[in-house]
């Protein structure tokens, strides 16, 4: 897989096999690993360290997901590379790193928002670590932080807020508003015992969704109300920031695509050269934060030749793919290849989202609407 949306599975008997960084997921290709980012955030160190391990340990890119992750294939020391991370400080608890799946609206505090959640991602992550009981959360659980202007919630969170004023938020189960409003004081709380009561309820459940009656059961046991019956509407936001976007204070954050989500190592060390916070957003892009308007301007000349796009324009804004062959078993088609020939070609069809999926599983396939392109035995088909 290339991103972190569920594959269908027929059986769910077995525990989901979502990688970590210490736990590889066998591929075709070889060990594919996984580190989380809270709120997908990074430091400049923390990029060079993702950069240098690519290029020693892997293919000499990695592959940004769709919750603000990244992810390295064909890993020859998972070992080592477990090790650069822990020591980069990205793997704050062993025992948790599978579950510290934290999505944040990534312009918060810095452009548009009804509130700042920035304080929230680390908050949450550190209570979520201290939790034990937590740990048997499965892989695929997912938290969300959205200062009100909609971005992180159409990606169907288990459980998560979205501000509806400065310190007034919805919360979110399954995807969905259920009509309560907490204040902010209460956000981590409210979310980790909500998670806890799910590893209750729960037996072969991956997500809240699949448990019956899941958000109205958690409602009742920590003794919840819901206080509207105008729940707020969720959408899926399928278009990144892209290019200068001027910041509340002043400075300038520029956001980049990158075609197939795929990160080269030397880009990567010329971001962290920036020396400025990075972020890596669930549309698997890149947004450079805290520049000057010269600097800016300097990241967008420099980095574009090297791959950052930042023409809003770009098909590859729009275009999406799983791994496909050779990295995926399953695939019937070099999905990644095939996609590449149709932008270069002109083929994609402008401002319609598609996803490029070499079978049925449509791994890595973006919410909301998208014309999805399926590999099967005998070609490509649409739908």
């Amino acid at each position: 897989m290339s991103s972190e949306t569920d594959a269908p599975d027929d059986a769910r008997t077995a525990p989901d096999r979502c990688p970590g960084a210490l736990t590889a997921h066998q591929a075709a290709d070889g060990a594919l690993a996984r580190v989380r980012l809270p709120g997908g955030r990074l430091t400049p160190e923390q990029v060079l360290v993702l950069a240098r391990a690519a290029t020693d340990l892997s293919t000499g890119s990695m592959e940004l997901t769709s919750r603000g992750n990244v992810q390295f294939r064909s890993v020859t020391d998972t070992d080592e590379l477990a090790s650069r991370f822990a020591d980069a400080g990205l793997l704050p608890s062993p025992t948790h790193e599978r579950v510290r799946n934290i999505l944040a609206s990534p312009l918060t505090g810095r452009v548009g928002g009804l509130a700042d959640v920035s304080a929230l991602i680390s908050e949450l992550d550190r209570a979520l670590c201290s939790r034990p009981e937590l740990a048997d959360l499965p892989g695929r659980t997912l938290f969300a932080l959205d200062d009100g202007r909609g971005d992180v919630i159409g990606s169907g969170p288990d459980f998560g807020v979205q501000a509806v004023a400065r310190d007034r938020y919805a919360l979110i189960l399954a995807g969905s508003d259920s009509g309560v409003r907490i204040g902010s004081d209460a956000i981590v709380d409210v979310l980790l015992d909500a998670a806890r009561l799910f590893v209750e309820f729960r037996s072969t459940q991956w997500r809240l969704s699949e448990l019956s009656d899941g958000p109205a059961r958690i409602l009742a046991s920590l003794n919840l109300v819901p206080t509207t019956q105008a729940p707020l509407p969720v959408a899926s936001v399928n278009v990144p920031p892209i290019g200068w976007l001027p910041q509340f204070d002043g400075r300038v954050s520029v956001g980049g695509a990158l075609a197939l989500a795929t990160l080269d190592a030397r880009l990567a060390e010329f971001v962290a050269a920036v020396d400025k916070p990075v972020v890596v957003t669930p549309w698997r892009s890149l947004l450079v934060c805290d520049l000057d308007e010269d600097v800016a301007d300097t990241v967008l000349r420099v980095l574009a030749p090297m791959g950052l796009i930042f023409d809003e324009n770009s098909p590859w804004i729009e275009a999406t793919a799983c791994t496909g062959s050779p990295g995926c078993e399953k695939s019937h088609s070099d999905v990644r290849a095939d996609l590449t020939v149709a932008v270069d070609s002109q083929q994609i069809e402008p401002g319609r989202r598609q996803h490029w999926s070499g079978c049925e599983r449509r791994c890595g396939r973006p919410s909301g609407d998208v014309l999805d392109v399926i590999a099967g035995p005998s070609g490509y088909r649409v739908s």
